[in-house]
Parts: structure tokens; sequence; C-alpha cells
């Protein structure tokens, strides 16, 4: 349903975007004719990102931008930056995250800083600048933050840093899309299972074993692919999605759904046994 200019007179700005599910993003929106923009810690990382995104063809310019989103007088200079260098900035995704394994009682408070400072006041403060940004320029505008689908509901053990700084960031971006609808700003979230990339990767899963099992518990039967990550996050921050504003969208092949009390007896035998023993309890039931 795209097309080479689905995103044309855009310019959006990935932070984390030198990698990962930011870079896939990036591309995406690149190939369909908007600025991009990304930011990042490191600057080997986003010069590789900016010349893959240039590899693949962009239908405008990309730049790269070294700030730590913790910092919001970088922030701000950075997005002064942006709009210099190309003359307006359109749309903001909030994609910056940390995340590791730890069992909560040995987790540190530095170690529970570091997470959150990164989530949810990364959020913030890119957030906070361009809104004010757009206010002040009256525009309009988008946000997209990548959320988790523990954020809203269940919470998850070993990660709870993440799980607070992701929650955190679900109720701003709820918050903000009532509160500047009125500036024509949207806000919407996305909420991914697990999509492999080589740094997540490395933090949460200890070994092979545990990739089996964390693969079992997706109804889909594998993981997500990062181009369909890319294909709901141009949807939302394009205009044919114009008329949707504080919704956080799942991508997860069913994953979130496991907690259904059930459930787990499909992982007891193979579904045609299942279906035969279903049936012998229903004739015994008459």
């Amino acid at each position: 349903m795209f097309t080479s200019d689905t995103l044309k007179d855009e310019t959006i700005l990935i932070t984390g975007g030198g990698s990962g599910l930011g870079l896939a993003m990036a591309r995406k929106c690149a190939s369909l004719g908007s600025n991009i923009a990304i930011c990042g810690r490191t600057e080997e990382k986003l010069q590789k990102g900016a010349e893959k995104i240039k590899e693949m063809g962009s239908g405008g310019t990309v730049r790269y931008y070294v700030a730590d989103v913790r910092d919001y007088d970088r922030v701000k200079e950075m997005m002064r930056q942006i709009i210099a260098d190309f003359g307006k900035m359109t749309g903001l995704v909030n994609n910056a995250a940390g995340n590791f394994l730890s069992a909560s009682e040995d987790l540190s408070p530095g170690g529970f800083k570091a997470v959150v400072d990164i989530v949810l006041h990364g959020s913030f403060n890119c957030t906070h600048v361009f809104g004010n940004y757009l206010i002040g320029e009256e525009r309009a505008g988008n946000i997209l933050n990548m959320v988790t689908t523990y954020a809203e509901s269940t919470g998850s053990a070993f990660v709870l840093p993440s799980a607070c700084g992701k929650a955190g960031v679900l109720a701003m971006t709820r918050s903000l899309a009532y509160e500047w609808a009125t500036y024509g700003i949207r806000l919407n979230a996305i909420a991914p299972g697990p999509f492999p990339t080589e740094g997540a990767w490395e933090r949460l899963m200890p070994d092979e074993s545990a990739e089996k099992k964390f693969l079992s518990k997706i109804p889909a039967g594998r993981y997500g692919d990062k181009e369909e990550l890319a294909n709901l996050a141009v949807f939302l921050m394009s205009d044919m999605a114009s008329y949707i504003t504080g919704e956080c969208v799942v991508i997860d092949g069913g994953e979130r759904l496991a907690a259904g009390q059930f459930n787990f007896i499909d992982k007891l035998a193979p579904r045609e046994k299942l279906k035969e023993f279903f049936k012998s309890m229903h004739k015994r039931e008459g």
C-alpha cells in the first residue's frame, strides 16, 4: 500500500537509529521519500547505519547526529541542528532503549537508573523538545514511541527497569495524545514482541535452550521480521493513520496471548493427539 512518495516532505528523527529495529525503520522511511536523521552515542555505528540507509536508496537526505538522549540540553542542541540542516522536523521515533536480565533483588540503583534514564527520561526529553518546537511553529507532527508487550498489563520478571520505563513511556504517549491533539500532534506506540537483533539477543538470550523456549511461547511459531515492524511504523507515521492517536499497536505473533489459563495444553502433545483426546472426553460426557 506504500508508494515511493508515501513520506515525501517528511523529516523524521529516529533515536537509536544506527542499528537494529531503529535502522530498519530508518531505511524503510527513507525508501518512501522521507528525510532521515538518526542519533545515538556511537559515531562509528551511526556512520555505518547512515551508509546502509543510503545504499538502499532514499528519496531524501540522510544525516546522523551523535547525542545521548539522556542529556536534555544536548537533545535541544541536536534538534536545533536538525531543523537548521533540513529546514524543518515533522516526525520523531523514540526508539533508543537499554535492557538486561537480572534478578530484581540483585539490581543496583545505578543499573535501574541507567535503563530508566534512556527509556523514559530519554523519550521524554526528545518528545518535550520536539513538541515545543511544533507548538511554537504551529506545525502538526507525529511521535511514535517504541514500548513492549509487557508494558501495559503484565510487567515482566527479570527486566524490571525496562518494564517500569516502558510503562512510563506508554502512559506519556496516551497522556500527551489527548493533551496535544489540539495542536495537531499525534502520538502512538508500537509494542513489539520478539524481533531478533544482535544487541538485544546478546543481552536477553542466555543460551540456545532459552531461545527455543522463548520461541515455543509464540503461537505464530516464528520470530518477527524487522521489515514487518518497519511497515507498521511507516503506516502510523503516515497520513494513512491521520485519525489514529493514543494507540498502542502490538506486533508479536500472538505471544502476549499465552497468558490464557488453558493455553499450556497446546504444549502437552501434538495437535492431532489433543483433538483425539478432546473427542474422547466429549463422548464420555454423552
